[in-house]
């Protein structure tokens, strides 16, 4: 498929998930198809460290590539943002939605996450969310990573299954998982 051929018609009112590991490409995606939308508000949605060089350097890139006209939003409160925003959206990355509550227990942790799942189901414009892929390779040694990674993979099931479009990005590519997988009976 040819990234040109993808018409915006085909992403009106409902949520496309990009997910991918480090450098994949999924951000680039997910503003690629974001383009062509108007009224888009970009959720950046991480703690901004001004003490993190290599951080900053990130953001810096972020922002360079995204049209001066996009709508940014930086916040840690993506819950607070999606009762209140009702254009169109991309969320990058949902990665700081789980670290936001990387220190809360398991019931608290589930009672967030299917706030978002709610809040995500009502939505009635795109809403384009990028989450990393995690977990493929070595296991943390610290309990901090394992609870981010099970959160995290968790997460990005329920988001899959809600979504309109999902797809993978890897190594410069984009796939889309839908037309050439099917769900894991649960």
């Amino acid at each position: 498929m040819n990234a040109n051929a993808l018409s915006i018609n085909e992403y009106s009112s409902h949520l496309v998930f990009i997910t991918g590991g480090t450098k994949s490409g999924k951000s680039e995606f997910a503003e690629y198809l974001a383009k062509k939308i108007q009224n888009m508000s970009y959720v950046a949605l991480s703690e901004n460290n001004l003490d993190d060089k290599e951080w900053q350097d990130k953001i810096n890139l972020h922002r360079k590539r995204r049209p001066k006209d996009w709508k940014l939003i930086e916040t840690t409160d993506l819950l607070n943002t999606l009762r209140k925003e009702e254009g169109p959206l991309l969320i990058d990355s949902i990665g700081g939605f789980v670290m936001q509550s990387i220190g809360k227990k398991q019931n608290e942790w589930s009672t967030k996450m299917n706030s978002l799942i709610s809040l995500l189901i009502r939505r009635k414009i795109i809403t384009i969310i990028v989450g990393e892929q995690v977990g493929w390779s070595l296991v943390s040694e610290y309990k901090i990573g394992n609870t981010y990674i099970e959160r995290i993979g968790e997460l990005q099931k329920r988001i899959t299954k809600i979504s309109k479009d999902n797809w993978l990005a890897i190594n410069g590519r984009a796939i889309k998982i839908d037309e050439i997988s099917i769900e894991i009976p649960t």
